[in-house]
Parts: structure tokens; C-alpha cells; sequence
């Protein structure tokens, strides 16, 4: 017996042996078609989503497309919180008032999770400027100006990472799968 042969095996007969490792073998299969799927991204609904009544819009979209909500919060970020959050635009001109709209009001921070979430999750949102979004986004079918274009996207993967550490502890973020998983995920 291999060395990551369960111990149990040398108590088994050569039938169980074949079931347990068959069980073994299917586990470790769902396991990496979990790893493929599970991509995470930072969603924010901003201040003007949550006034305009967006909330159930945009997570109903993403949950039509198939992403799985892992953490969802409403906040009122403080000052130094969106400076960190927003610290590769301190040399903008416009990174002071984009501080003073994004502390407004509530924020409905969001974790999004499955297969490429954070570049889907974009192209759900649409350009960050809202008239060069396409309809049927979420900028493009609800937002005119940039300074108000409803939503906040993680750009990358390692982006999304230090977003969703940011704004989540780790205890907030849920592991679980959805019913509907076969349905969504061929493989």
C-alpha cells in the first residue's frame, strides 16, 4: 500500500477497498472542479445604487448569471477606509471628491465567487464610464456620469484579493455550494 492509502484499507475487504477508493477518487475530482469555480470578487453597490434602489437589481443579475454570493454587507465606510481602499488614485484630481460622495452613505459590500468572477463580474458592470457601457449592463442600463455610476468592480484577481480582505474579515466570507452547481458548471 501507497503511503496516501487510508489506513483503514488493510481492514477492508478487496470490494470495500474498490468502493472507498472510488469515493476517494470522486471527492478529490469535486474538489478541483470547486477550486476552478471558486474565483472571488469585491462588488460594491455605492451610495447612489442604495438611494436610486439598485440593490436587488444588481445582485439579482449576478445571481441570474450564476456567481454565488459569498459575503454581503451594508456599511458606511469612514474616511480613511476609502483612502486606503482607493489609495492608487491619491495623485487624481478627482480622488477627493470621490472620498466625500463614496462616504455619503451606505455602501453594500459584496463578495461574488465562481469561474472568472472578477473579469465577468466587470463585464456585468460595464465601463467604468457609464456612456461608453453597453445596454444590458448595469452601468450601461443604470448610470449617465462617472462620479455616479453606481458600482465598484475589483479590476484583477490580485486586486479583488486585498479589496475583499479590506473590507471582510475572514470570518464573513461563507464556504458553500450552491444547488444549483451542476446546473451552472459543466465541469
Amino acid at each position: 500500500m501507497s503511503s496516501d492509502t487510508p489506513p483503514i484499507y488493510k481492514h477492508l475487504g478487496h470490494k470495500d477497498r474498490g468502493h472507498l477508493t472510488t469515493v476517494i477518487k470522486a471527492t478529490q475530482e469535486q474538489e478541483k472542479q470547486d477550486i476552478m469555480t471558486s474565483e472571488q470578487t469585491f462588488i460594491a453597490i455605492k451610495p447612489d445604487g442604495l438611494q436610486r434602489g439598485l440593490v436587488g437589481e444588481i445582485i439579482g443579475r449576478f445571481e441570474r448569471r450564476g456567481y454565488k454570493l459569498a459575503a454581503i454587507k451594508l456599511v458606511t465606510p469612514s474616511q480613511e477606509h476609502l483612502e486606503k481602499h482607493y489609495e492608487d488614485l491619491k495623485d487624481k484630481p478627482f480622488f477627493k471628491g470621490l472620498i466625500t460622495y463614496m462616504g455619503s452613505g451606505p455602501v453594500c459590500a459584496m463578495v461574488w465567487e465562481g469561474r472568472e468572477a472578477v473579469k465577468v463580474g466587470r463585464q456585468l458592470l460595464g465601463a467604468t464610464n457609464p456612456m461608453a457601457s453597453q445596454p444590458g449592463t448595469i452601468r450601461g442600463d443604470f448610470a449617465i456620469d462617472v462620479g455616479r455610476n453606481v458600482c465598484h468592480g475589483s479590476d484583477a484577481v490580485e486586486s479583488a484579493k486585498k479589496e475583499i480582505d479590506l473590507w471582510f474579515k475572514k470570518e464573513e466570507l461563507n464556504t458553500w455550494k450552491q444547488a444549483g452547481h451542476d446546473w451552472v458548471y459543466e465541469k
